[in-house]
């Protein structure tokens, strides 16, 4: 089973910048799209940025601020200007392909704090 490897979190002042890496295990697996998601404390797992056939797609709360990237099996969230509000738990998404059809996988998360 391939599993979704990131790094990259940690705490930042408001108005600095973070990059999120999130790789799959193997590398000969197919992945049509990654993308990520992120939840805070007492809140729902909400979408943040995807890539996917080449474009890249935004949360309002995001865009302009944060940069989806992707190189092969590892994608990267670039982020800048954080705010408070961007305090979470960020997880990789990844929609892996298969014979038996696509499959959604996620990685374990990584912790992103935001001081004001």
């Amino acid at each position: 089973q391939v599993q979704l490897v990131e790094s990259g979190g940690g705490s930042v002042q408001a108005g600095g910048s973070l990059r999120l890496s999130c790789t799959a295990s193997e590398r000969s697996v197919r992945i049509s799209a990654m993308g990520w998601y992120r939840q805070a404390p007492g809140k729902e797992r909400e979408f943040v940025a995807r890539f996917d056939a080449g474009t890249a797609s935004y949360a309002g709360s995001v865009r302009g601020r944060f940069i989806v990237s992707r190189a092969w099996n590892t994608a990267y969230l670039q982020m800048n200007n954080l705010k408070p509000e961007d305090t979470a738990v960020y997880y990789c998404n990844a929609d892996v392909v298969s014979g038996s059809g696509t499959r959604e996988e996620w990685g374990q998360g990584t912790q992103v704090t935001v001081s004001s």
